[in-house]
């Protein structure tokens, strides 16, 4: 990923945190020597060295997937930059975003066990606290059966990179009135993005 200097994701926990918080992930491969990818949720251990995830077993990309070096996308908030919110003419659009970038090699879960505490960890991220939904409470049969349509994998992770672009290239004062503007969207990703630059801007005060 090309990431100028000013953009760079320098804190580990930064990047983290827009993997637990962006999980829905794309996974890039190669199948059949052309490049393939699948959008699917990727949860991170607690030790924060696997990425855990499963395919549906029709799906060809874990076919051929083990041991390869693999890149998952984390895509954090995103928004336009209209340049009609700067003090000058001289602008064009952009555009704000984060992401993370995982680089990794894949290993097919075949242990049973490993399985349904991967999935189990996946249910308890999504579910909310005061949900009634236990899988170990699902009838034992039905899930053996559906986790014979899956097939579970984890990815090592070997080198993340992070990109946070937040108008860290305009001065302190155009900065302000973006996110002036942003704070009067109501949309959440313009929300988000104004939240994000005003904590960076705060971090440099």
């Amino acid at each position: 990923m090309y990431i100028p200097e000013h953009f760079s994701m320098k804190e580990v926990t930064a990047a983290y945190n827009v993997i637990q918080e962006n999980s829905f992930a794309t996974l890039f491969s190669i199948h059949k020597g052309i490049p393939f990818a699948t959008h699917l949720p990727l949860v991170l251990n607690k030790e924060k060295t696997y990425l855990y995830g499963h395919f549906a077993r029709p799906n060809p990309q874990w076919q051929d997937i083990q041991n390869q070096t693999i890149l998952a996308v984390f895509h954090g908030p995103h928004c336009y930059i209209s340049p009609s919110w700067y003090e000058t003419d001289k602008a064009v659009p952009t555009w704000n975003y984060v992401t993370v970038h995982v680089y990794g090699e894949v290993e097919l879960i075949q242990d049973e066990d490993e399985l349904m505490r991967s999935l189990n960890e996946m249910v308890l991220k999504y579910e909310t606290p005061d949900s009634s939904y236990r899988l170990q409470d699902v009838d034992a049969k039905f899930l053996a059966g559906m986790n014979k349509g899956v097939q579970g994998f984890k990815i090592k992770i070997d080198r993340m990179e992070g990109k946070a672009k937040l108008s860290q290239n305009h001065s302190l004062h155009r900065q302000g009135l973006v996110i002036k503007q942003l704070e009067q969207i109501s949309f959440s990703a313009e929300q988000q993005i104004a939240s994000l630059m005003k904590k960076n801007l705060t971090n440099k005060g």
